[in-house]
């Protein structure tokens, strides 16, 4: 089975029902599983989101917290661009730069973020 990172950016306060849903819908675009993913990816600022941390819990799912810094260093690989997320973080998807980073050297882009009301979600497939 693959090794498959969701990168995640949300809203403060959004919860895990909103968080939930995006990343079923991410899964279903890719024709992947729930259990392919391994660990779930955000901007260190938005670790401790309760929903968030609720959604990690409930599929025992590890989440790794990646610096805002760390995310232009992705800005290349990231398939889609909000102007407004640019302005914030220098990137054009925190989704995507976020499961990049978490996937580690060589990861793929496997799912382009889709993008909620409140959540962004994307998919990234480790290299090794």
């Amino acid at each position: 089975m693959s090794d498959v990172t969701a990168g995640i950016g949300l809203r403060p306060g959004t919860s895990e029902a909103d968080i939930e849903a995006c990343l079923t819908q991410t899964l279903a675009a890719a024709n992947l599983p729930a259990d392919a993913i391994k660990r779930l990816a955000t901007l260190a600022s938005r670790r401790d989101e309760p929903g968030l941390a609720a959604v990690a819990q409930a599929h025992d799912l590890s989440l790794v917290a990646i610096p805002d810094e760390a995310l232009a260093g992705f800005e290349a690989a990231c398939a889609t661009r909000s102007t407004r997320i640019s302005g914030l973080y220098g990137v054009g998807s925190v989704a995507e730069a976020a499961a990049l980073a978490a996937a580690g050297p060589g990861a793929t882009l496997i799912q382009p973020r889709i993008a909620t009301a409140r959540v962004t979600c994307a998919l990234a497939r480790s290299a090794a």
